[in-house]
């Protein structure tokens, strides 16, 4: 079996990471009473900006699949985020 620099007890800790933060945006923005726009941008921005990090600072290359996964998570938070605002204006009485 190969090694690529990332121990399996490290590769948990990056993996945990931005999930504790999906979560903490999550219940921050539940007590705070926040639009559902609004928790999805939060959430999709935590995503990048895990990502990001990850592809500067894990050095050669060695969370790029996490990091690949989280940009896409980010991605499809966005889409959903769009899908809340759009639905929000449609149901929206208009004066």
């Amino acid at each position: 079996m190969t090694h690529n620099g990332v121990d399996i007890d490290q590769f948990l800790l990056l993996a945990i990471y931005p999930t504790v933060a999906f979560f903490v945006v999550g219940y921050v923005g539940k007590k705070l009473a926040l639009s559902d726009f609004l928790k999805y941008g939060l959430q999709s921005l935590t995503s990048f900006a895990f990502s990001i990090s990850y592809f500067i600072l894990v050095p050669n290359g060695n969370a790029q699949g996490i990091a690949v996964v989280l940009l896409l998570f980010g991605i499809l938070l966005l889409v959903i985020a769009r899908k809340h605002k759009l639905e929000s204006e449609i149901s929206k009485p208009q004066v």
